[in-house]
């Protein structure tokens, strides 16, 4: 195997809202080109310590604290003069339901790219269709890329959110339960497309799925919440470990409650 190198670089960070810790002490290194996966009990702080990663935290109605570091390739993203939306270019997140704006597909996938700066329209066409090509939904729509977003199905509407943020070229995708919702063909999509796209970005993953975890993941991290609601990391290592020979016994009852 080639030395790991870490994208983000995660050193005894904790989280707060409103004073109150949210998350604590968590520390770990999130692998370029690697799919990694965060599981753990709904209500455990994953999707809290997923939007830290990019500050998405910062945009809901609360006051945020952090303790620790959270590093991007060597650079703290929580430092004053950090650009908050190039790291969020950098560092894109997919929500559990598809996010997109009242427009047509191709106007949403253009979005993000009009806001770093103009574009000829032939050079936008072909960032447009680079980027839907790579979510794997170009057969499905090319022929109406002017037509409303918000006609194509959940599963559609979903890799359609994931081609707008892979349009500014970011290193590493967030994806909050990104199959949530879906049935099951959706989901196989989605899961072929992360497959597809793990050579060329960092992916980190908040899901349920045990199943979907061993079939995509190469680093699983569990996180659990105690007596006092604060969500700390119990174990961090490859997936095949954390399956098959978890160190804490925390680990091994929530993962065979789910997998037997």
């Amino acid at each position: 195997m080639s030395k790991l190198i870490p994208a983000i670089r995660v050193k005894n960070f904790s989280f707060y809202y409103d004073a109150q810790k949210i998350v604590e002490g968590v520390s770990m290194d999130i692998y370029q080109n690697q799919v990694t996966t965060i599981i753990g009990s709904s209500g455990c702080g994953k999707s809290t310590f997923l939007k830290s990663l990019n500050r998405m935290s910062e945009l809901e109605e609360a006051d945020v604290k952090v303790e620790g570091r959270v590093e991007f390739y060597g650079q703290s993203i929580y430092e004053r003069r950090v650009n908050i939306n190039r790291l969020r270019r950098q560092v894109s997140m997919i929500f559990p339901k598809p996010n997109l704006f009242p427009m047509s597909i191709y106007d949403n996938v253009a979005y993000g790219v009009k806001l770093v700066g103009w574009h000829p329209k032939v050079e936008l066409d072909r960032i447009v269709e680079s980027a839907v090509k790579a979510a794997e939904l170009w057969d499905e729509v090319k022929n109406k890329l002017h037509k409303p977003a918000l006609e194509l199905s959940g599963g559609q509407q979903q890799r359609l959110c994931i081609a707008r943020a892979l349009a500014v070229k970011p290193n590493v995708l967030l994806m909050d339960e990104p199959c949530s919702g879906l049935d099951p063909n959706g989901s196989m999509k989605i899961e072929h497309l992360i497959h597809n796209l793990r050579s060329e970005l960092t992916i980190v993953i908040v899901t349920h799925n045990m199943q979907q975890v061993t079939r995509l993941s190469d680093f699983t991290a569990f996180f659990y919440s105690n007596e006092n609601r604060i969500t700390q990391m119990v174990e961090f290592g490859t997936t095949n470990k954390i399956f098959t020979n978890p160190v804490d016994s925390r680990t091994r009852d929530y993962i065979f409650a789910r997998v037997g």
